[in-house]
């Protein structure tokens, strides 16, 4: 029997602060330049009452959280035949965050579909 193949993943090392490091976000549209660092991620559906896994971010020192869709975890489970690890996601909330202050469209709480987590999944190259 052949050896199973192994996923190409992005693991979890590190503390999970680190998992994104600090970037600017400079929009195209006014050139307003926002300074970015990774907090953290929880799950969403105990602290929001929402199907969410939570990732927080601070934006010019303000917080700013990016909800990812739970049914997109799913989702990616049944396509690639494992879970998203903390820092992927972590990685797809930052690109998410990315396009959304690249656009100056900045809030407190983005809530992130299904469809657009698997966007950014694909967008990034992650298997």
């Amino acid at each position: 029997m052949a050896p199973k193949a192994s996923k190409a993943m992005i693991p979890n090392d590190g503390a999970m602060s680190e998992f994104v490091g600090p970037f600017d976000v400079v929009s195209p549209l006014t050139g307003q330049n926002y300074q970015v660092r990774f907090s953290h991620l929880w799950n969403g559906i105990a602290t929001r009452h929402s199907d969410t896994v939570d990732t927080k971010f601070l934006v010019d020192g303000r917080a700013t959280i990016v909800g990812l869709a739970h049914t997109g975890f799913v989702e990616f489970r049944t396509r690639a035949g494992r879970d998203l690890t903390d820092r992927e996601a972590s990685f797809v909330a930052a690109e998410y965050l990315r396009e959304r202050l690249g656009q100056e469209d900045e809030r407190p709480l983005y809530d992130v579909s299904a469809g657009e987590l698997t966007r950014l999944i694909e967008q990034i190259g992650i298997r």
